[in-house]
């Protein structure tokens, strides 16, 4: 394939860079041709005309939300900084607004001594539309994913109507321990319970009963929760370490429910494979916790986010190669997309017309992962799922 001009000349001027450094050390000579390679990566990298740009952020994105009648949410965890805004509203425009209001908002952790964190937004991970006039937001309220704030970690229901606090529900530390980290969370379609996965320490699912408020823990430390010691991360073409060599061990993760609201999926981040039980079993797990024995779907790769469609078809969104996948319901995985600008892609939603969200994290680009950001292109994209 021929190089453009543009691409020719930055190539040059990478070379050229490079030979400044001379004479230097093999080492030097292999950071520069590294950066080099960086720096060209994003111009040569591949796009795909079909993953539209809805908005851009000064700040990290995980999680996207869409109500029934079309309004976009996002947030922005606190976790390699104290970010200004938590939730937020998309506008028209591309501009956010924070959401439901400035109050809910005001937290920073520089003012945790003199902000509740039952009525403020801490580390909020994951926003969920219900179609039926509310947005969820999970606070598992640990900044920088470590230690949970005292009387942080909470679900918050938030009236679409009226953009008015509904309900806080609160979780003791039986469910949302010190070391826990409550990721996303799915709502029954009869509004009856909300099942959560918990990727912090020991990974795990809840469960929510939103008529009573109460709260439990199914599958704590159970295999089908954990992460996968011989999966490796990969992102980048290399694994994906830390600066002190380790390799990230996310826990439960990703995911889904299924449109009648019978069976949820899940797997671990740091994981391949990808389980499946009863919400049924999850309901009567409060009472009786070996009624619930998750069942094997399918053997995937390292992924974040999942969705499920009217046609139960699973989306899952691969860091490997910054795209997204299908798991059909034969049983078999097909590429859907790659696009270079995809960095990380995270969290799924689904507009009323069907169009398809994703955000894209960049969390390989973090200091969780490298000295500073090395890129902050964050992105909410869209896409046309296939018929």
């Amino acid at each position: 394939m021929l190089l453009n001009a543009p691409i020719v000349s930055f190539l040059a001027i990478a070379a050229a860079i490079i030979s400044l450094a001379q004479p230097a050390s093999a080492q030097t000579f292999d950071k520069l041709t590294n950066k080099a390679k960086e720096l060209v990566a994003p111009i040569t990298g591949n796009t795909d005309d079909r993953l539209q740009e809805v908005a851009t952020f000064d700040h990290q994105v995980t999680g996207v939300a869409v109500s029934e009648d079309g309004r976009i949410f996002v947030n922005f965890p606190r976790w390699s900084e104290d970010v200004p805004v938590s939730v937020a509203e998309v506008m028209d425009d591309g501009s956010i607004k924070p959401y439901p209001n400035n109050e809910w908002n005001a937290w920073r952790n520089a003012k945790m001594s003199e902000l509740s964190p039952k009525d403020h937004f801490v580390t909020v991970q994951s926003v969920v539309a219900d179609q039926k006039g509310s947005l969820w937001v999970v606070d598992p309220a640990a900044p920088n994913s470590e230690k949970t704030v005292k009387d942080g970690p909470k679900l918050v229901q938030v009236d679409l109507k009226t953009n008015v606090v509904k309900k806080v529900y609160p979780f003791s530390l039986e469910v949302a321990g010190p070391a826990s980290y409550l990721n996303d969370v799915r709502i029954a379609p009869d509004g009856a319970f909300a099942y959560f996965t918990d990727s912090g320490s020991p990974g795990g699912l809840v469960v929510l009963n939103l008529g009573s408020g109460k709260g439990w823990r199914v599958l704590s430390d159970d295999p089908s929760t954990q992460a996968e010691k011989d999966v490796i991360v990969e992102t980048d073409g290399k694994p994906l370490r830390r600066p002190d060599g380790r390799q990230p061990q996310f826990n439960a993760d990703s995911i889904a429910l299924t449109p009648d609201g019978k069976t949820l999926y899940w797997k671990a981040l740091t994981g391949k494979t990808m389980y499946r039980v009863s919400t049924e079993s999850l309901q009567k797990a409060e009472t009786d916790p070996g009624v619930v024995r998750p069942e094997k779907v399918a053997e995937t790769e390292p992924t974040d986010g999942l969705w499920i469609d009217q046609q139960n078809r699973i989306y899952l969104s691969t860091m490997a190669n910054n795209g997204i996948k299908i798991l059909g319901t034969d049983g078999k995985m097909t590429p859907l997309l790659e696009d270079s600008r995809l960095r990380w892609p995270d969290t799924f939603a689904q507009g009323p017309d069907g169009t398809m969200y994703v955000t894209a994290s960049h969390i390989q680009d973090s200091p969780w992962f490298n000295q500073a950001w090395t890129d902050k292109s964050f992105t909410l994209f869209k896409f046309a799922p296939p018929k």
